[in-house]
């Protein structure tokens, strides 16, 4: 019948945790895994909530998961490299002047880049259109690193980002950054940080936008930078 619903398969269910569909990336991990292993998954993940519920000891939920991503994404190859690193360091860390660089979307409040000319854009709206983001170049927001959490604001359609929403510092550490510098473990920072939404244009990125960013850290004598992908 043509009004009838269509049925999801689980093969397609444990494939959809991806961009613009089941937005949890925490679970993306699943779709690596043979579909009995998913199932198996899935029936521990369960089992393991309730007695969690009866007891309240809810590390165990947090350990079946860590365990599931370890089996999907343990045979992957693409994130291994035969050398580095690609530029080794002419100072100790003690003597350097660092920024941090991060791919996870965060803008100062008052500040926002507008993606794809809108204003105000959700979250919701990012993750839907994230394909778009795919075809732009991305923009570089500043900030200082004396900006306070409540002072920044998050937008990404590429992962999950309640964690980092309640805590900047998940995806972008900046405040950690202060802290190390306090405690001497390197000399100084730049006067701010910086992030981009990672979901973007990946040759436009490469080829385009990035020798600007590597000029603009090096006008500034920065020595290093720590970069956070996310």
């Amino acid at each position: 019948m043509e009004n009838e619903e269509k049925v999801e398969s689980f093969e397609s269910f444990i494939k959809s945790f991806f961009y613009g569909r089941r937005s949890d990336l925490s679970f993306k991990f699943m779709s690596e895994l043979p579909l009995e292993d998913a199932s198996t998954f899935i029936q521990n993940l369960f089992k393991e909530t309730i007695d969690s519920l009866d007891d309240g000891d809810f590390s165990r939920v947090k350990q079946i998961v860590l365990q599931g991503q370890i089996q999907g994404y343990k045979k992957q190859k693409n994130f291994e490299y035969d050398q580095g690193p690609f530029h080794p360091l002419e100072k100790p860390v003690s003597a350097l002047k660092l920024s941090l660089l991060t791919s996870s979307g965060h803008f100062l409040k008052g500040s926002d880049p507008m993606p794809l000319g809108v204003e105000n854009m959700t979250q919701e709206e990012a993750e839907r259109r994230v394909f778009d983001f795919l075809k732009e170049e991305p923009q570089l927001s500043e900030i200082p690193f004396g900006s306070l959490p409540e002072d920044l604001m998050l937008r990404h359609g590429g992962y999950d980002i309640r964690a980092a929403a309640k805590d900047p510092n998940v995806s972008f550490p900046y405040q950690r950054m202060v802290t190390l510098k306090d405690q001497r473990v390197f000399k100084a920072l730049t006067p701010s940080a910086y992030s981009f939404v990672g979901a973007c244009s990946q040759k436009r990125l490469l080829k385009k936008t990035l020798p600007d960013w590597v000029k603009k850290f090096l006008d500034q004598g920065t020595d290093a930078v720590v970069l956070v992908p996310v």
